[in-house]
């Protein structure tokens, strides 16, 4: 009777959490594209519900082992299981009410830094120190960091190319018609790629690489000359300018920069003097030129340019969404898991199998998080961090995106909002710091120090409370 008590109550604890995961990390996939208009809130969880709830179910089972049993010596505890069943179902309920407040809140609080910090507060408190698999941690944290730089690295390079390739060309429209289907290639590619290489164990459907590549490029080459076709219905126009800087004005500037650059290294004495006094003024002009350029100004000719993204970005979003799923579901279903695995044969495995029904309710709890409580942290991500268009979103969700995929096939738990920041963070070095608020990004920082230690202690205090009363 109690064992099947400890099960329900095992089911219930493991899909508040992944309520509580849609309601908050859920923002990272979406709050984008809602900030920059791509999508209403409705919109938005509609495509994310059914994406998140996809990625949980066909490649969700990846990073399960190591939430499960890649933090915490499972031998430990194996003169006594139910131990280390209470402080799993102990963990995920501490991770789940700090989901909760922060989410209350509005604050986008990473959920891999939660459940590990929850992990590794009972597992040092029970098991010592030397139950923790520290060089595990040691890795998972690196991945903390190396995910947002990263994800600012892709999203900048991204972000950097369409201003070069797009917006300071003389004719925009034309260039974006010419880029977007080739955008949507690779988009397809990687989303396919992801699914059909090694994602569908669940399924029983793995592909070798070449053949899942080959696939994953018919996917791509389709939708990119669907693309093409669905582009060619928006007029082409030259860009006009309508009384503020243009991108043209950012372009003469570059030119006269490297003339005078030339200068420079070719003279001597005074002329080289007065060239480098030239160089000095032209970039502080290039600094305050760029910055008053209008991009997404609605009255201007880079409107359909920015439509174009609209639809590029929802792709994006779709990407992340799907990318979300597959990684942060191990987050409420590994630890479920494993305390199912225990109650069902009182041994403690290192790996567990993880049953479709298991994905199935991590990847319903996720939607109805979503569903419920995720326009509070949407509003936050979309609207309190930086100013955004379709194009700079969709340059911050794709390269967030590729990082988490890459993470979810090397097993590592990284945290969506440190990719997601660290893209947005990107397109602000190339737009300049004065685009950011840094102050958000301060409070959202302070939240990621806070959350580790305060799951530790309050996965730790639910620990007690359950063994005081369940063991007797």
């Amino acid at each position: 009777m109690e064992i099947t008590i400890l099960k329900y109550l095992t089911l219930l604890v493991g899909f508040y959490m992944a309520w509580n995961i849609g309601a908050n990390d859920v923002a990272n996939a979406m709050g984008t594209s809602v900030g920059s208009r791509a999508l209403t809130i409705k919109r938005a969880v509609i495509i994310a519900a059914f994406l998140e709830f996809s990625g949980a179910f066909f490649a969700g089972s990846h990073v399960s082992e190591t939430i499960q049993s890649g933090i915490v010596d499972p031998n430990i505890f194996q003169a006594d299981p139910m131990i280390f069943a209470l402080g799993m179902i102990g963990a995920l309920f501490a991770t789940g009410l700090w989901l909760q407040i922060a989410s209350f809140k509005g604050l986008p609080v990473s959920t891999t830094h939660a459940i590990v910090g929850a992990v590794l507060g009972f597992g040092a408190v029970v098991g010592g120190l030397h139950a923790i698999y520290w060089m595990e941690i040691v890795q998972i944290v690196l991945s903390w960091v190396v995910s947002p730089v990263l994800s600012g690295i892709i999203s900048y390079i991204l972000f950097s190319m369409l201003q070069k390739q797009i917006f300071y060309s003389f004719n925009p429209l034309k260039k974006a018609r010419r880029l977007a289907p080739f955008l949507v290639f690779f988009c397809f590619f990687v989303i396919t790629l992801s699914v059909l290489f090694d994602g569908l164990k669940n399924l029983h459907l793995d592909l070798s690489f070449p053949l899942a590549l080959f696939y994953a490029s018919l996917v791509g080459l389709f939708f990119s000359f669907v693309s093409r076709i669905l582009i060619r219905t928006l007029p082409v126009k030259d860009f006009e300018s309508r009384g503020y800087e243009s991108p043209h004005q950012v372009i003469a500037i570059r030119k006269a920069e490297k003339h005078l650059q030339r200068l420079k290294l070719s003279s001597k004495g005074e002329t080289n003097e007065k060239a480098s006094s030239l160089l000095k003024e032209i970039k502080a002009l290039k600094r305050e030129v760029q910055g008053k350029v209008h991009y997404d100004d609605k009255g201007s000719l880079l409107a359909p340019v920015e439509k174009i993204f609209v639809y590029l970005q929802i792709i994006s979003a779709s990407l992340v969404a799907f990318a979300h799923g597959a990684n942060d579901v191990a987050n409420a279903i590994g630890p479920v898991a494993a305390v199912i695995n225990v109650l069902n044969t009182n041994v403690i495995a290192h790996t567990s199998i993880i049953p479709y029904w298991l994905l199935i309710l991590g990847g319903i709890g996720i939607v109805i998080g979503l569903a419920t409580w995720g326009w509070r942290v949407i509003e936050t991500v979309g609207k309190r961090i930086t100013e955004l268009t379709p194009t700079r979103g969709f340059c911050a969700e794709f390269g967030a995106a590729i990082t988490i995929l890459i993470a979810t096939k090397m097993g590592l738990p990284i945290s969506t909002t440190h990719a997601l920041v660290g893209a947005v963070l990107g397109i602000g070095f190339a737009r300049g710091l004065k685009a950011l608020n840094l102050r958000t990004l301060r409070d959202i920082a302070l939240s990621w120090v806070i959350t580790i230690p305060a799951c530790a202690v309050m996965s730790i205090t639910i620990f007690y409370i359950l063994r005081a009363f369940l063991i007797k």
